[in-house]
């Protein structure tokens, strides 16, 4: 058998596609190794169409709650089809383009197949083996399958299905409280469904700033049912209803659609990684230093299937560096200072930096600054009485330790603590600065204005 000898070889197309264009630039041969779309997660079962239609769920929930600005109107119907057909069309045509400009590309040679490693920087891709002098892996995440009794034996959805559904459940049970489940449930609940969250904690997003989480617990409840501290014990599904049997106050419910988001694991368990040296975690993760080396020679990894964040936009960071570390000569450690997050529910929450929790769990010094919405020129403008800014700092108030909003826009507020936190991480940069009154941003400004003495 002639076997196929590449510079490179990535595997996975979402942001690993930035390491190959790293590589193609500097004139190497690159393979890139992807059996389904090109663009990844991010673009075609992530973070892009959940966006769209969740900012379709922002309009209607608008429309509904026009009164409380003495503005009378009527939601009269929802295309529900048309919005996710529209948010997959988007989706398709990119990673359509993105196809072609591969196969368009003299440096490129796309295999549209899954890998496995059949021995060091060695791959089986489809009915070929390949080698690679420089193999990078950023094959990602799926969704998790939780082990429940009768879930095996029953169709239900992920958040790969749950992004393009055409017909609008009428009762929708989603199991989990992580950011997919709130986002999707939110999307569902804007559109007409009648959703029940199941949650096996106490309160929801359980892995922000509880004081966030509990806030948020708080206003997602009121329009949607939050079963918290209920564990799923069964699942049947008989005449089209899905029935659960579960360990709570609440002991039986029912739907006609069922949309599990309880996590992602990592794919690293489809590559046979074992027969290339790379070492795993016993989480399931690749094993990589700070360089984003893994255990093998020449072999990096990142990205999900690293685990070290689950972000779109870490990914693309981690890429940059394992781009230089790769082909740039000088190795450069990767430099993750205020990496930041949200969420994109209603209400919006987005933070940066460390927990209240992580800080007392560290044993490190704090003091802390509050400010809500309601008491802001522009929180009472927008009528958000239940938005907030905490920030977290140093004892001597020098130093952003961290920062956690839930409120209106807060996935784009929180950007100039973001700013402050990569640079020269000062309180003063926030304070200092000249603030637009009565723009939103005030209340960021006044939460740094309000920290405690």
């Amino acid at each position: 058998m002639n076997m196929k000898r590449f510079d490179v070889i990535v595997i996975g197309a979402g942001s690993g596609l930035n390491v190959a264009n790293a590589a193609a630039e500097k004139g190497l041969n690159v393979a890139v190794v992807e059996p389904g779309p090109m663009g990844g997660t991010c673009l075609n079962r992530g973070c892009i169409p959940s966006k769209i239609i969740i900012h379709a769920a922002d309009v209607a929930e608008t429309i509904r709650n026009s009164e409380k600005f003495h503005i009378k109107s009527r939601l009269i119907s929802i295309d529900f089809k048309s919005i996710i057909r529209e948010a997959n069309k988007i989706v398709g045509d990119s990673a359509k383009h993105i196809e072609e400009g591969i196969k368009g590309s003299e440096n490129f040679t796309l295999f549209k197949e899954y890998a496995r490693f059949v021995g060091e920087r060695r791959l089986k891709v489809g009915d070929e083996v390949i080698e690679g002098d420089k193999i990078i892996i950023a094959a990602g995440t799926r969704p998790m399958t939780p082990k429940i009794e009768g879930l095996d034996k029953i169709d239900y959805m992920t958040s790969d299905e749950g992004l393009k559904l055409e017909k609008l459940p009428k009762k929708l049970i989603v199991l989990g409280g992580g950011y997919i489940a709130c986002e999707l449930a939110h999307f569902y609940s804007a559109m007409g469904s009648d959703v029940t969250i199941v949650q096996r904690s106490d309160h929801l997003l359980t892995k922000q700033d509880e004081e966030i989480a509990r806030k948020f617990t708080e206003v997602f409840s009121r329009r949607i049912n939050v079963l918290t501290n209920h564990t799923v014990e069964k699942v049947e599904k008989k005449n089209g209803q899905y029935a659960l049997t579960l360990k709570g106050k609440t002991k039986k419910i029912s739907g006609d659609a069922l949309l599990v988001a309880q996590g992602r694991i990592s794919n690293a368990d489809t590559l046979d990684l074992e027969k290339a040296g790379v070492k795993t975690t016993k989480e399931g993760f690749i094993k990589v230093n700070e360089f984003l080396e893994t255990s093998a020679k020449n072999v990096w990894a990142f990205g999900d299937i690293a685990g070290i964040y689950q972000l779109k936009h870490s990914a693309n960071l981690e890429g940059e560096y394992c781009a230089q570390n790769a082909f740039g000569g000088k190795k450069v450690k990767v430099d993750y200072t205020a990496m930041p997050f949200a969420i994109f529910t209603n209400p919006q929450i987005a933070g940066v930096g460390m927990t209240e929790t992580e800080l007392k769990e560290k044993k490190i010094h704090y003091k802390t600054g509050r400010y809500d919405y309601i008491r802001t020129g522009m929180g009472k403008a927008l009528k958000d009485y239940d938005g907030f800014v905490k920030v977290l700092v140093d004892k001597k108030k020098e130093k952003i330790l961290g920062c956690h909003i839930i409120g209106t826009d807060a996935s784009s507020i929180i950007h100039e603590v973001i700013v402050a936190m990569k640079n020269k991480n000062n309180v003063k940069t926030i304070t200092d600065t000249i603030h637009i009154h009565p723009a939103l941003p005030e209340v960021v400004e006044r939460a740094f204005l309000n920290i405690e003495d």
